[in-house]
């Protein structure tokens, strides 16, 4: 997959980590925060962002997730199980699509921005 993004297994948990710092988000956030001065994509924006997301496009994702925000960095874990092996593959997969759609993206920022709870 892309390298701003990795799943992760260890003893206790999968994690999906995400690179806000990657060159390819940080120049994916200028254009969100284009789209909505608000949006300044660093780990805590995408866990506001996706936290909104998923909740209205794959509700299962979040079944039992924690999330671990930093300014470079938002992670997203569970306990390790084959069911939330699943989760974060769907999750890393939607991560991607949606980068990839940056259209998308900024269509959302911009038109339900409100919406969501901003660090």
């Amino acid at each position: 997959m892309a390298d701003y993004v990795k799943v992760f297994s260890t003893e206790k948990y999968v994690e999906v980590c995400l690179y806000a710092d990657s060159e390819r988000l940080l120049a994916l956030s200028e254009k969100m925060q284009s789209a909505n001065p608000d949006a300044y994509m660093n780990g805590y924006n995408w866990e506001a962002f996706w936290a909104y997301y998923l909740k209205k496009q794959d509700p299962d994702i979040l079944s039992g997730m924690k999330t671990d925000p930093e300014a470079g960095m938002y992670v997203a874990y569970w306990p390790l199980s084959p069911e939330n092996e699943a989760r974060a593959g769907r999750f890393e997969a939607l991560i991607c699509s949606m980068v990839e759609n940056e259209e998308e993206l900024c269509r959302i920022v911009r038109e339900e921005g409100g919406e969501i709870e901003w660090d």
